[in-house]
Formats: C-alpha cells, sequence, structure tokens
C-alpha cells in the first residue's frame, strides 16, 4: 500500500472511531476497545493535520512572493518566512512517513534468546558465555528481566547453548537486531604462541508467545523424560525430571532439565517449542513476501555473520550497516550496544519506508 492510501486509510479510521465512540451505544469493553484504536492512530493524524498545515502556509507565502502588489518589505519577510517553512516542511513530512510504516505486532513482545558456541571448539564456547553475560547486563540497563531457562556448560567455563527470557518494554523491537552469527578474533587463553583465532557463536532471538498465537496439537508432540545429566554425563537428579519435546510435523526437538520439577521442565520446554514453531511460520510467511527480510540490516539469518569483536585491536564492526566502534570492553558489558541497535534501527525504518514508497505490491 502506498502512503497516501496508507494515510487516507488511517484517517477514514479515524472519523469512522469518533462516529462510533459519539454513539452512546457501545459497551465498557467496546469503549476501551474503540478508545485504545483511537489512541493509537491519533499521533498519525495529528502529525498529518501539521504537515497540511504547512503545506497550506508555505502555498500562501508564495502567492504574497508572487502578487506584485505587495510593497518589498513585504515581500522580503515572506521569502525569509519561506525558507523556514520548508525546512519544518521537510522535518514534519519525513516524521508522517515514519509514523505510515506499519507496525511489527512482533515489537511489544518478550524475547527468547538462544546463544549457541559455533566454529572454534572451546574458545567459541567461552565466546558464547561472553554474548550470553553481555545480553544480561544490556537487560540491566534497560531494566528488562532476564530469566535463564537452561545453560549448557562445557568443562572450562563456557556454554555450549545458552537461553533466557528477557521481559519488558518493547524488548522484541530492540533485540531482534540480534540474530545472526557473531564473530570473535583474539588470542584464547589455552594458545601458547600468542597466535590470534577467529571464532563464532550464532544468536536467535525469538518473540515470545501464547498458546493463542501458536496451535499446538497434543498428538503432534512424543514426550520423553530422563534423569538429567551434567558435564561428562553424570546424573545429577534421582528422579526423570528432564524433558525433551518432539514436535513431529516440523521436526523440532526441545529439551529441558535446569529444573528439579518435571513440571517446570515441561513448562519452558514448551514456552520455547512455541517460539520456536511460531519463528517458523513467520519465516515461512516473509519468505512468501519475497525480499522484504534479505533487504533489511537485521534479517535475523542465523547463518548472516553479522558482527566480530576484535579483542587486540579493541574494536566491534557490524557488517550490516558497515559500522565501526572501538569501545569493545563498553559493548561486551552491554553499555556500547545501543549505538549499534540505534543505527540499524533506523536503516530498518528507512528500508521499510523505500518499500512502502514504491506504491502498491
Amino acid at each position: 500500500m502506498s502512503l497516501e492510501k496508507n494515510l487516507q486509510k488511517i484517517l477514514n479510521r479515524k472519523k469512522e472511531l469518533e462516529s462510533i465512540l459519539s454513539s452512546g451505544t457501545l459497551t465498557s469493553d467496546e469503549v476501551v476497545k474503540h478508545s485504545t484504536e483511537l489512541s493509537e492512530i491519533g499521533p498519525v493524524a495529528d502529525q498529518a493535520d501539521l504537515v497540511s498545515n504547512l503545506e497550506k502556509n508555505l502555498s500562501e507565502t508564495i502567492n504574497i512572493i508572487n502578487d506584485e502588489k505587495n510593497e518589498n518589505d513585504l515581500i522580503e519577510l515572506a521569502n525569509a518566512e519561506i525558507i523556514e517553512i520548508k525546512d519544518s516542511l521537510e522535518k514534519e513530512t519525513k516524521k508522517l512517513k515514519f509514523l505510515l510504516i506499519p507496525k511489527n505486532k512482533d515489537d511489544l513482545r518478550n524475547v527468547i534468546i538462544e546463544i549457541r558456541a559455533g566454529t572454534g571448539g572451546d574458545e567459541a564456547a567461552l565466546f558464547a558465555t561472553n554474548l550470553f553475560n553481555m545480553y544480561s547486563k544490556y537487560a540491566g540497563l534497560k531494566n528488562w528481566k532476564f530469566e535463564i531457562i537452561s545453560i549448557s556448560e562445557i568443562g572450562i567455563g563456557g556454554y555450549k547453548e545458552a537461553m533466557a527470557l528477557i521481559s519488558g518494554s518493547n524488548v522484541f523491537a530492540r533485540m531482534k537486531f540480534e540474530s545472526g552469527v557473531h564473530r570473535v578474533q583474539r588470542v584464547p587463553e589455552t594458545e601458547s604462541s600468542g597466535r590470534v583465532h577467529t571464532s563464532a557463536a550464532t544468536v536467535a532471538i525469538l518473540p515470545e508467545v501464547e498458546d493463542v498465537d501458536v496451535e499446538i496439537n497434543d498428538k503432534d508432540l512424543k514426550i520423553d523424560v530422563y534423569r538429567s545429566s551434567g558435564p561428562g554425563g553424570q546424573s545429577v537428579n534421582t528422579t526423570d525430571s528432564a524433558v525433551r519435546i518432539t514436535h513431529v510435523p516440523s521436526g523440532i526437538v526441545v529439551t529441558q532439565q535446569d529444573e528439579k520439577s518435571q513440571h517446570k521442565n515441561r513448562s519452558k520446554a514448551m514456552k520455547v517449542l512455541r517460539a520456536r514453531l511460531y519463528e517458523l511460520e513467520q519465516q515461512k510467511q516473509e519468505k512468501e513476501r519475497a525480499d522484504s527480510r534479505r533487504t533489511l540490516v537485521g534479517t535475523g539469518d542465523r547463518s548472516e555473520r553479522i558482527r566480530t569483536y576484535n579483542f587486540p585491536q579493541g574494536r566491534v564492526t557490524d557488517h550490516r550497516v558497515n559500522l565501526t566502534l572501538y569501545k569493545l570492553e563498553k559493548i561486551i558489558n552491554g553499555e556500547g550496544l545501543d549505538e549499534f541497535i540505534d543505527t540499524l534501527a533506523e536503516q530498518d525504518q528507512v528500508s521499510k519506508l523505500a518499500q512502502l514508497g514504491k506504491g502498491d505490491g
């Protein structure tokens, strides 16, 4: 849908909602529902009015300049004013266009973050630990809640795989740009020759979904219970509390053993399964809508190398926006991540705006 058509649709809906709300025939629940929708589209309508008034002012000012009957002083004043009006019009029109970009319904959701060690053996697992801690600290700075779902450790303290639930305001809107392959370049602690190694870890950001968002048929599930085990395979529990859930149609397998209660492990496993199935469905829909995800800075493609952390040089480079920051320590501590995410979010908006501006499609 083109920008103009999208705007007209919103303005028409605003009039419709105002008419419905003034009818006096609504239940209290309907009043809340329609008032909420009106409050959401209100800023767009207000911005459209502002742009319309600026366009009217510009037209009137041009008429003053072109009217030969006007005195020179008035024309000079109008010439000075027209520059200011044009600047304001450009700025406010840009704001209106960004407001017209369709909102991603998932942006308000919490997220499940999955981090897995990739190529690089023990060093990759240690880097996965660094990333997991980085996001934990970042969540703290954002006043988000960071709850560990599961951690699979290796002997030297690295994470083979780690998952957490991050809850708060607009978590997915920010964190969605972190999906992909993160690469590290540094001298491992076990390297005696001082040679720099390159390792990698994958980050997946999944929106947390509810039962109503994903329909899971019980007959499609194969559920196994077993005794949980720690590093090296030793048993850490005397009861069958660990849970493995296989979603047969998709082949997705989720295991959970961090809790002592089988019920809690099953609940956590189902939460992760719902998120993965939801992501699978979203990916199918995105594929059908052609190249929208491929054009984006943060496609969420786990095979895409998105960022490199170079410890010897103290720099971090995001390859999607060609942004390099020489503040590795701050970023690893979660403090410098916003600079990347803000840039990625802005690029995302520009990309979506370009798609929207192409007209109907």
